[in-house]
């Protein structure tokens, strides 16, 4: 069974720094793409950061985080989210998802993130 499970989120203040891990244990066909989402009570779940490729050299970034937010990955199965200059509207659940080469979604819990002075 494949088990997705974020953790490195807290409290921190603005123009503070984050750095979030989505590790991915489990029987797990090859990974096609990682992402990163973050979710607003009252709002749509937002994709804000996507890696993919052999050496993860296709990035893609939401408007709202480029320039700010920097997303890796390691050769463990492990995806980075590196959150600098963080904004009060940075606060949300953020979430990993994972799919297979077989385009199989696997989604962790989601990890809190606040930013408040």
């Amino acid at each position: 069974q494949v088990q997705v499970a974020e953790s490195g989120g807290g409290l921190v203040q603005p123009g503070g720094s984050l750095r979030l891990s989505c590790a991915v244990s489990g029987s797990l066909p090859h990974i096609n793409n990682m992402n990163w989402h973050r979710q607003v009570p009252g709002k749509e779940r937002e994709l804000i950061a996507s890696i993919s490729g052999i050496s993860g050299e296709n990035l893609y970034y939401a408007d709202s985080v480029k320039g700010r937010f920097t997303i890796s990955r390691d050769n463990n199965n492990t995806m980075y989210l590196q959150m600098d200059n963080l904004k009060p509207e940075d606060t949300a659940v953020y979430i990993c998802l994972i799919v297979d080469n077989f385009l199989t979604p696997y989604w962790g819990q989601g990890t809190q993130v606040t930013v408040s002075s």
